[in-house]
């Protein structure tokens, strides 16, 4: 990997200025990106020019710049995220037309939990999650979750870094959060009562993968008020058994073996002729969406 007389990597370097760019500020002028990125205009300049070049970043006609949709292209490939997502969404829906507040679906990111997908309402309760967003992990029900089934280094990270206390109810320090964790074990989910916000409540359980490993998190924001989470905790274990199952379908061969990788329905969530459609095409052209497939498919 290149690396400049600083002894930092080029390819850093540009993801420091993809990182500059959030859902506050999804429009950057070349300063913006330079002083975001803690890069001299020069250095910025050649960089943004070269991520634009591959499609990274996009030009607009007011000469700010924003993420490229090549990024979306790029993610949308990897069965870890919106692979998942694709997977989900069906279970994801059903949840949403019975509960009518918040449901998301979260992922484990460094110490955060990552939102890649989420179903709202107009009227609902208070939330502040977004897609793509992140939140850290002992604030929110689905990132304790997450760290329930972590490893113990990681909790040893997230307590050494600390986390936002946004409310009286926030998890103050490590020795609570080591209780809650144990808690959400022992409980099989998590419920986090005005930990954000007064007026809101967490409610998330574990969606296990195909190996029975933690994949993800399935939760809800519903009013803080004295109900039982009970039924929530139902609907949420229900909808991640069912998103397990329909990991294993999309992840484990016929039979059981788990030795084969993941196949398209990994990527893809269809009917079955579609499935053998795609498959049918020419694996090149498939992998990368030549005209030509994308014409047969018109």
């Amino acid at each position: 990997m290149a690396r400049r007389s600083d002894g930092e990597s080029v390819l850093h370097k540009h993801l420091r200025i993809l990182e500059s760019f959030d859902t506050w500020h999804p429009f950057l002028t070349l300063t913006e990106i330079a002083e975001a990125a803690g890069l001299a205009p020069s250095s910025a300049h050649r960089l943004v020019g070269e991520l634009e070049r591959e499609g990274l970043l996009e030009r607009m006609p007011d000469k700010t710049y924003r993420l490229g949709v090549r990024l979306w292209e790029f993610a949308s490939r990897t069965p870890g995220a919106l692979g998942l997502r694709e997977i989900a969404r069906p279970w994801l829906a059903a949840v949403h037309a019975r509960v009518r507040q918040h449901i998301q679906l979260g992922v484990l990111s460094s110490r955060d939990v990552l939102f890649i997908e989420r179903l709202s309402a107009r009227d609902a309760v208070l939330n502040a999650t977004l897609i793509g967003g992140r939140i850290p992990l002992p604030v929110s029900s689905s990132g304790l979750v997450l760290l329930a089934h972590a490893s113990d280094a990681l909790v040893d990270d997230v307590i050494a870094h600390r986390w936002p206390i946004h409310t009286t109810a926030t998890i103050p320090d490590g020795d609570a959060l080591r209780r809650m964790l144990r808690k959400v074990r022992a409980d099989g989910f998590a419920v986090t009562p005005g930990h954000i916000h007064p007026e809101s409540r967490g409610v998330a359980v574990p969606v296990y993968g195909p190996h029975g490993s933690v994949y993800a998190a399935i939760g809800v924001v519903i009013p803080n008020d004295d109900t039982s989470p009970q039924a929530a905790v139902e609907m949420l274990t229900m909808a991640a058994t069912g998103i397990t199952h329909a990991l294993e379908e999309a992840y484990l061969p016929e039979g059981g073996s788990t030795h084969a990788g993941p196949g398209l329905r990994a990527l893809v969530s269809s009917s079955q002729r579609s499935l053998d459609y795609f498959s049918s095409l020419e694996p090149d052209a498939a992998a990368r969406g030549t005209s030509a497939a994308s014409g047969d498919l018109a």
